[in-house]
């Protein structure tokens, strides 16, 4: 028996099948290019340096031009209708890694961690995010080929997962990191010896007679943890556009492949765009009553649902929307902020 004959092809909920175009030869051709990428990474990786502008933009043009020339050929070979999905699909879940970015990018800053190991930390992030992935699509592909109220449920976690999110951002704590209250590194620090410095790529060394984690040990773990949070969001997402779950992996791929070179275009950016937060809720708010509908539909005809196309309008819609906020409320900001360093000090004004 094969691995790949344990790749699902298929999944048939109670409410009626539902076609995959993933046969094995696909599923196995799209795993072996995914873990080929991933191992060039590491290979150019394994020289520890800080990444240039140029190299960034050219691999993460390249991480965007992948899956967008893969979606012409799902289009082309399997009609327009997969074609959409795959697209939107692919269009949440770069929404959602971006916002993956932002944990990552305070992670990094909170650990001090020297910019020529930032690749390899992200890559490991990237890595273990993508296994979580491809679990949670198993274990949802096999959950809506078994339950009828799966849709039901993946749209109350993200129901519940838009309250938190907007909650979070409208109070400002929406990317809060503070190293000392992540419960993994509180773990480590508890059972093992940490050193305080950097060693290279190595995770532990030798420190009075014992072996001792370094801080790169400790800022990968904190990051394979947020992983978990985000699969358990990203998944039921995507399910919300497609039912595929060939095409649920493939955009959780393409979306995670770029996002070690995306991080270094967007460093300096990620922080104006003070309103994405505000947009994701909206998202997923939107993705969890589209499955609701779903689910309630197969119950009650009359029940409408949500057409993939119009899925596609309100996503980009929320999009460009909170991008065009984020920038109107950054030049705000830096109005005020410019405005506030020109008004001479009262004080010195008295004194002269």
């Amino acid at each position: 028996m094969s691995l790949l004959s344990f790749l699902p092809t298929a999944a048939e909920p109670a409410g009626g099948p539902v076609d995959s175009v993933g046969t094995p030869l696909l599923w196995g051709a799209t795993i072996a290019v995914v873990l080929g990428l991933f191992a060039l990474d590491f290979v150019l990786t394994r020289k520890p340096h800080a990444v240039s502008m140029k190299e960034a933009v050219a691999w993460s043009s390249f991480y965007v031009g992948l899956p967008l020339a893969f979606g012409v050929f799902v289009w082309t070979q399997y009609g327009g209708d997969r074609g959409l999905e795959y697209y939107t699909g692919y269009l949440v879940e770069k929404s959602l890694s971006v916002d993956n970015l932002f944990v990552f990018m305070l992670l990094l800053a909170a650990f001090a961690v020297p910019d020529e190991l930032k690749q390899r930390v992200l890559l490991i992030g990237v890595a273990g995010a993508l296994v979580l992935r491809g679990i949670f699509i198993a274990l949802g592909a096999q959950m809506i080929s078994t339950f009828s109220w799966t849709f039901l449920l993946f749209g109350v976690v993200l129901l519940l997962t838009a309250v938190k999110v907007g909650k979070d951002a409208l109070s400002g704590n929406d990317h809060a990191v503070d190293i000392g209250e992540i419960r993994t590194v509180k773990v480590l620090r508890r059972f093992f010896a940490v050193s305080e410095e950097y060693a290279g790529t190595r995770m532990t060394v030798a420190q009075a007679g014992r072996r001792a984690l370094t801080p790169l040990a400790l800022v990968t773990v904190a990051i394979l943890g947020t992983d978990i949070v985000f699969a358990v969001d990203s998944v039921p997402a995507v399910y919300g556009i497609t039912g595929d779950p060939y095409l649920v992996f493939a955009t959780n791929a393409f979306a995670l492949l770029g996002l070690r070179a995306l991080y270094f275009v967007l460093e300096g950016a990620l922080g104006s765009l003070v309103h994405l937060g505000h947009g994701l809720a909206a998202i997923l708010a939107f993705i969890g009553v589209k499955l609701v509908l779903h689910w309630a539909h197969d119950i009650w005809t009359w029940v409408p649902e949500v057409p993939t196309l119009a899925s596609l309008g309100v996503i980009v819609g929320i999009l460009v929307l909170v991008t065009c906020t984020s920038l109107v409320a950054q030049r705000r900001a830096e109005r005020a902020e410019a405005a506030a360093s020109d008004e001479p000090d009262p004080v010195g004004a008295d004194r002269t």
